[in-house]
């Protein structure tokens, strides 16, 4: 809208206040001419210019109201501008523009007009601006001096599992080294104990690093005892194979010793060379039966303990120093001796025995049955007495055809010696057959 300045002549305020002193005059008395309105005329759409005063009555005089707020509620609710308020159309300065009609202000929500002049984004847009588990931005220097800092769309590059940290590149642009190897800024895991030894720790001078660090090793006492553990732990070990051997692995060997001895005796009885007679040491001349303990043993010549008795055989006091006669003597004590454990141990249930049970010496010709009579359960070994051809503790009294078992006592011991004998019952040629106690 334009108008022509007063200057110019043809002023409208001329109309309004008659001349140009009291147009002057008016502007003076104003506090603000740029906020008064002018004559007549309010800046408000909703003012009301007050009605005429009615004739005087009698009462309280009457206000006069230049508000009205039902033309307001009706302007602002119904959109209707009143009649005959406002600039008239065609009126103002002179040039002949003047005032439009004032149009019904309108209302726009701030927020859904800043939302309709956003842009439009897609749900896959959307998605891309607010995934949290997409790439991670990275941040590259360009220029040490500016400290340029761009923001890229690229995960960084993934770290191989041998590397900690990265270290600097030399030949990186606009950077060059100037970190020394011992200032490795990341560290590959074969390489922390290095530096964990190079670097003192936080907070510690060199000295007291050294120190630090020779406290964490193991003082001399720490590593003898570790050394001795080691030791004691060794010895178990070897100690427990050692008792696995002689339980377990003795018995086995020595029973297929004497199995084999047992078929090789019965190989020269069947060729005609087991005749009663002198034996050499080791050798196996008879069979032994014990049928209540379900044994059946070879007989060897002498008591050596290498060459009969850890091979699981019996074996006859046949030496000079304690000869003992031989089954088929007419008169004498036959004794022979075992092991208790281990090795075969033929002997370890003769405390078993009762008198009366029978005890068999199998020969090439003959059968002899011996009857169980009495045991010594302990006696020295030096108890060489027990031998004699009336064994002394046996109860016999007088000469004839004894048998002796001895053993050691207690079991898994050698400390004492334990005795059993038997008399002579039957002599029975092996072509009358078995002897009924071996038939049961």
């Amino acid at each position: 809208m334009t108008s022509t300045r007063p200057e110019q002549g043809g002023s409208p305020y001329d109309d309004a206040y008659g001349d140009r002193a009291s147009f002057e005059a008016a502007v003076d008395g104003l506090d603000d001419p740029l906020n008064d309105p002018l004559p007549g005329q309010h800046p408000s759409p909703w003012f009301r210019a007050a009605a005429p005063e009615p004739p005087q009555q009698s009462g309280p005089p009457q206000q006069a109201e230049w508000y009205d707020p039902q033309g307001y509620e009706r302007d602002w609710f119904e959109g209707q501008q009143p009649q005959g308020t406002g600039y008239a159309e065609g009126t103002g300065y002179a040039g002949g523009a003047g005032y439009a009609t004032p149009q019904e202000p309108s209302y726009t929500d701030p927020i859904s007009q800043a939302a309709a002049q956003r842009p439009a984004m897609d749900a896959a847009a959307y998605e891309a601006l607010y995934d949290r588990t997409g790439p991670v931005p990275t941040v590259s220097v360009q220029n040490p001096a500016s400290e340029t800092v761009s923001l890229g769309a690229t995960a960084p590059p993934p770290v191989s599992g041998e590397t900690v940290g990265l270290r600097p590149r030399a030949d990186a642009p606009g950077r060059p080294s100037r970190v020394a190897d011992d200032e490795t800024v990341g560290l590959r895991t074969s390489d922390t104990r290095l530096a964990s030894l190079k670097r003192p720790l936080p907070g510690l001078s060199r000295l007291e690093a050294r120190r630090a660090e020779r406290a964490k090793r193991p003082s001399p006492a720490v590593l003898a005892s570790r050394a001795l553990g080691e030791v004691f732990i060794t010895i178990g070990v070897l100690m427990l194979l050692f008792v696995t051997y002689q339980l377990w692995w003795t018995n086995i060997r020595a029973e297929q010793q004497a199995s084999a001895e047992a078929d090789k005796i019965q190989e020269n009885w069947a060729n005609g060379k087991g005749k009663p007679g002198a034996f050499e040491p080791g050798q196996g001349f008879a069979l032994m039966h014990i049928p209540k303990l379900d044994v059946v043993v070879p007989i060897a010549e002498g008591i050596s303990k290498p060459k009969v008795l850890d091979r699981g055989m019996v074996g006859h006091y046949g030496e000079e120093s304690i000869k003992t006669a031989m089954p088929e003597d007419k008169q004498g004590n036959f004794a022979v001796a075992g092991h208790r454990n281990t090795h075969g141990e033929p002997f370890r249930y003769i405390n078993k025995l009762n008198p009366g049970d029978a005890i068999i010496v199998e020969t090439q010709d003959t059968y002899f049955v011996y009857k169980m009579a009495s045991i010594l359960p302990q006696t020295n070994p030096g108890n060489v007495a027990v031998l004699n051809p009336v064994p002394k503790g046996s109860g016999f009294t007088k000469p004839g055809r004894y048998i002796t078992l001895t053993t050691c006592t207690p079991e898994f011991t050698s400390t004492y010696r334990m005795i059993v004998w038997g008399k002579l019952t039957e002599e029975r040629p092996r072509d009358k057959g078995k002897p009924p106690a071996l038939v049961e």
